[in-house]
């Protein structure tokens, strides 16, 4: 049995701090670390994925439409959104990010 958390997990290869849980053929988990202030650029993905807030506050925002999440508070994001993350907290903002391949 092989448990992986943000310790023993592959790094992702952006300048942030994101490591991937677990990947298969049409899944993937990515712990996401945003530090006070640090931003995720609005983006697009070939794919969708759900955000799970699980620590820390939050701005998301998708194509112009930003709101602050919280933990717990969960979102889709289909494949065709522009989508980017601000933490403007003053704690880390973690997200696991289910990536639907």
């Amino acid at each position: 049995m092989k448990i992986n958390n943000p310790g023993n997990a592959p790094k992702v290869t952006f300048n942030l701090e994101a490591f991937v849980l677990h990947s298969e053929d049409k899944i993937e988990l990515v712990y996401l670390s945003l530090k006070p202030g640090e931003i995720l650029e609005k983006h697009k993905n070939p794919f969708d994925v759900i955000f799970f807030v699980v620590e820390g506050t939050g701005v998301l925002t998708i194509e112009e439409e930003s709101q602050m999440l919280s933990p717990s508070d969960t979102i889709k994001v289909t494949s065709e959104k522009l989508r980017g993350w601000k933490n403007k907290g003053p704690e880390t903002l973690k997200i696991l990010v289910i990536k639907l391949l």
